[in-house]
């Protein structure tokens, strides 16, 4: 069963940039979709942004397009979440995960099967 690791976060000052990584093991990685979401303190967990498994259809939230790009390397089974002119709405805890399918435009918590632990970016002002 795969298991997905995330990296990457931590404290960074409003304007400045994090590049999220997620490991993936154990399973099969390049047939799937992957996915970023992220929850903020007292709020419910929200779409980030998908890749397609082939990585060259991917998909964002409003609130970060423009600032954030997905992109995967299928050889070394990991996803990024490269982060840009980051703002203190920004702050909450990212995780990756897996899609049950491998293409269209998966932005429902229900669409992955599979979750990495989490890894907290704090954005300060």
């Amino acid at each position: 069963q795969v298991q997905l690791v995330e990296s990457g976060g931590g404290l960074v000052q409003a304007g400045g940039s994090l590049r999220l990584a997620c490991a993936a093991s154990g399973g099969t990685f390049s047939s799937y979709a992957m996915g970023w979401f992220r929850q903020a303190p007292g709020k419910e967990r929200d779409f980030v942004a998908f890749v397609s498994w082939t990585g060259v259809v991917t998909n964002y939230a409003d609130s970060v397009k423009g600032r954030f790009t997905i992109s995967r390397d299928n050889a070394k089974s990991t996803v990024y979440l490269q982060m840009k002119s980051l703002n203190p709405e920004d702050t909450a805890v990212y995780y990756c995960a897996r899609s049950k399918y491998n293409d269209g435009w998966r932005v429902h918590e229900y669409e992955y099967d599979t979750w990495g632990q989490g890894t907290q970016v704090i954005v300060s002002s």
